[in-house]
Formats: structure tokens, C-alpha cells, sequence
């Protein structure tokens, strides 16, 4: 990945004499004779350090060092004087200069000090980065035999470049998979860069991805940067890309075949190093018979597939999940910490989350806001009780077979009544017309809590 030099002086010859230096010695470089330029050139490309000049026409270098400092705090910059004094030297150190050359430039020193910037400032975006990330959870919960073989993968492909494809339901943890791809990688230093395409409206999407140039549509006032330049070097998050439009997907399938891409409106074209992991809640191949999803980008997103099971399917998980969030929020809150009692674990782990690990995070911490004393029982389960009665006309419609629908109805139904007749199994089963054995039957058939010769049970 060349590194990237802009080059801010008014006077012809010294930009190209820099260029030329720079260019040889394997920078990219950007030149701008104005300060105005400058600016509009910091904001539209990744700039990786700049030469700045103190004397030019319009804008001094100052103010252009205030300017710069503004939009990228942590972008070092460089000031070249043919008039230097201590005075400008100060001045130009409390603006956030990295260093200060006169002319005629030493270029052995100048090499040097563009080397120790760019180190400088990547340690600083890296500082930045890890800051972010301290307050990013990655630890993936579990011990489902399913959630166990997907951590697996995760160690062996994580430190390769192998495109990843995460599936699942809303609210399992694609994210949280595609971070630890990323923090277990070699590009773990490097940016990682989300974009949730099913949140940006179809006419942007390629200008999100790509970029553009000032004025390549209504509203391109100035360039723009896109994702796959600000993750150069990193990771690329395309979240729900399943709600890509079709002119986006082919755009994006040229950048997984040849790494290069050009903004939108533009006619240079760009070479990335980026590693794309992809995730979606969608059938791609499905989508792709219908023709809403390319099929050959589906291949090329699909080189290690991880599907991430929903809550329903790894129960054994849900009283580690809510055990670990209990735990989580209680730190985050600054609260003391609380525990389950063992009725309202079994009320959780019997519930179907349809908003799956999400779901039960936010509950976790509503219940740790609101539960006044050391123990969450089944009385401080309301919302639950309320989502659960919702799951019949909700829930059964994810199921499989059709067999398993009427099973989880039969049974909601069943637990329903009981609840309605306090326990009380002659009176459910009469309510109901049906015979006290077979209603017997089916509570041990589907494993309903019960009293069997209970003094309830007759009337």
C-alpha cells in the first residue's frame, strides 16, 4: 500500500522537484498550489502526511495548519519556509505541526521527517482505533456444539485473506463474528470499516462504497472518500449485502476480481488491498434465482461460509447468555450484581427469542435497571410474559414443518389454559372437552410443568 504525500506550495518548481523526489522513493503523491485546494484534496483522498508551504497567496500556511487540524487532527503536517524564524516555528508547533523545514530543503532530512510522520500518524489513528475498539465486546458466548465448531473457523481462517459469508437471523451476532475475524487477523491494526447496505437508499449505495467527484451528481458538492479507500489496508463489514442493488453488486464484484474500483463520476482508477467479509439475513441463492442478488458474487463472497444458529436452536446457551449480560450490565451500570432465581432461567430458556442473542441482551439490561432487589424472579419477567403471547401469531411462522408448528401452537395453547384454570387439570381438560388422560398425555408430552394428583385438580 503506496503511502500517500501532499505536496502545498504556490511555487511551481518545488512541487515538482518534491513530486519527482517522492515518486522515486515510492510515495503517491497529490500536489495543490493554494490552500483552498489543499483542503478540498484532504477532504476527497486518503492523505497519509502533507507539505505545506508558509507563504502562498490567499490562505497563508497557518492558516491552512489551523484548517487541516480542524478536519484530521491526527494528520501530520509538515511546514516548508524559505522564511523561517523562531517566531513562525512556535506558532506553527501550538497549531499541531509535526515539524518545520526551511528551504533550500535538505533532502535527506526531508525523507526522514515524511518517514518519522507517517509513523507518527499511524500510531496515532492507531491509538485512536484501539480506544474505539476497548469499548467493542468481541468475546463470542457459548457452548453450543455449533457455536463451538463456528469459534473454530473463526481461529483458522481469521489470519488469512479468505473472503468470509456470515448467515443468520437478525439479532444472532454477524457483527460480533466479522469483528473477530478482524481482531484475530494480520489486518488487526488497520481500519475496520462497516456498511450496513440495507440502511442506505439505493441511489447512494455506490457512492457510500466508492466515493465520488465533486459535482458527478446533485448534491456532490465536494468529493468524497468511500469505504473500500478508508478500509485500505483493513477490513471491509458488508452487512446485509443481500439489499444491495444489482449496479452496486457489479461494481463491487469487479473490486473482489481485480482490486481496483473508480468513484463515482470519476475516471482514475483506484487499487485497494481490502478484505471483505460479508453477512446477510437473506437466502443469496434463493435471491438469486430470482434475479435481485448476482450469482457469481455470491460465490465470490462465499469462500467460508459461518451460520450462526438462532437463539431456538442452542437453548443450553440462553442461561450462560443471560448469566454473562447479567454480569455485563451490572459493571456498565455501576450497580450491584444481581442473579436469577431458578424459575425465572427456566421462563427464559423456554422462550422462543425471536430477536434472538439482541433480544435477550436488552432485556438483560432492562431487568438489571429495573429489578429493585438481588434476585430476578418470574414476577420481574412482565415483558416477557407479553412477547411470549405474541410468539403464537409471530414466532410459528420461522418454524420448518409444518408438524412442528402444530406442536409449538398445541403447546402455547396448552400452557395457556393451565395458566388460565390456576393449575387445575380437570377443570382445563373440561374446559377444553377433552378427556383428563389425554390431556395428561400431552402435558408429559410436551414437558409441561404439572402436579399430578394435586387436590386442585378437583373440582
Amino acid at each position: 500500500m503506496s503511502r500517500r504525500v501532499l505536496i502545498v506550495d504556490d511555487e511551481k518548481g518545488v512541487r515538482s522537484s518534491l513530486e519527482k523526489l517522492l515518486s522515486y522513493e515510492s510515495y503517491k503523491t497529490f500536489c495543490a498550489a493554494d490552500g483552498a485546494t489543499a483542503l478540498e484534496l484532504v477532504g476527497g483522498e486518503r492523505i497519509d502526511i502533507v507539505l505545506l508551504d508558509i507563504k502562498m497567496p490567499g490562505m497563508d500556511g497557518l492558516e491552512v495548519l489551523g484548517r487541516l487540524k480542524e478536519m484530521q487532527p491526527d494528520l501530520p503536517v509538515v511546514i516548508i519556509s524559505g522564511h523561517g524564524n523562531i517566531a513562525t516555528a512556535v506558532e506553527a508547533t501550538k497549531l499541531g505541526a509535526f515539524d518545520f523545514i526551511e528551504k533550500p530543503i535538505d533532502l535527506e532530512r526531508l525523507l526522514l521527517t515524511v518517514r518519522n510522520g507517517i509513523t507518527q500518524g499511524d500510531l496515532a489513528r492507531q491509538n485512536v482505533q484501539l480506544k474505539e475498539r476497548a469499548g467493542v465486546k468481541t468475546q463470542i458466548i457459548g457452548e453450543h456444539h455449533e457455536i463451538l465448531t463456528i469459534m473454530e473457523t473463526i481461529e483458522r481462517v481469521a489470519p488469512t485473506n479468505a473472503r468470509v459469508l456470515i448467515m443468520g437471523e437478525n439479532g444472532t451476532g454477524k457483527e460480533l463474528v466479522a469483528r473477530k475475524l478482524h481482531e484475530l487477523s494480520k489486518r488487526s491494526a488497520e481500519p475496520f470499516i462497516e456498511v450496513n447496505c440495507a440502511a442506505i437508499p439505493e441511489e447512494l449505495i455506490e457512492s457510500e462504497l466508492f466515493g465520488h467527484e465533486k459535482g458527478s451528481f446533485t448534491g456532490a458538492i465536494s468529493q468524497r472518500i468511500g469505504k473500500f479507500e478508508l478500509a485500505d489496508g483493513g477490513t471491509l463489514f458488508l452487512d446485509e449485502v443481500g439489499d444491495m442493488s444489482l449496479s452496486a453488486q457489479a461494481k463491487v464484484l469487479r473490486v473482489l476480481q481485480e482490486s481496483v474500483f473508480e468513484r463515482v463520476g470519476g475516471t482514475e482508477t483506484k487499487k485497494v488491498d481490502v478484505r471483505v467479509i460479508a453477512a446477510t439475513n437473506k437466502d443469496l441463492l434463493g435471491e438469486a434465482a430470482e434475479n435481485k442478488f448476482r450469482e457469481d458474487l455470491y460465490y465470490r463472497l462465499n469462500v467460508v461460509p459461518i451460520h450462526i444458529p438462532p437463539l431456538r436452536e442452542r437453548r443450553s446457551d440462553i442461561a450462560i447468555l443471560a448469566e454473562y449480560f447479567l454480569n455485563e450490565a451490572a459493571v456498565e451500570l455501576g450497580t450491584a450484581p444481581k442473579k436469577f432465581s431458578r424459575r425465572a432461567l427456566d421462563i427464559l430458556m423456554d422462550y422462543s427469542w425471536p430477536g434472538n442473542v439482541r433480544e435477550l441482551m436488552n432485556l438483560i439490561e432492562r431487568l438489571c435497571i429495573l429489578t429493585s432487589g438481588d434476585t430476578i424472579t418470574e414476577d420481574d419477567l412482565p415483558q416477557l410474559t407479553l412477547t411470549r403471547e405474541g410468539d403464537i401469531l409471530k414466532d410459528p411462522f420461522s418454524l420448518r414443518t409444518y408438524q412442528e408448528f402444530k406442536d409449538f401452537t398445541e403447546k402455547e395453547f396448552l400452557v395457556k389454559k393451565l395458566q388460565e384454570n390456576n393449575g387445575n387439570v380437570s377443570r382445563t381438560a373440561r374446559q377444553l372437552g377433552m378427556q383428563r388422560s389425554n390431556l395428561y398425555k400431552k402435558l408429559e408430552k410436551y414437558d409441561i410443568e404439572f402436579r399430578k394428583g394435586n387436590t386442585l385438580e378437583t373440582d
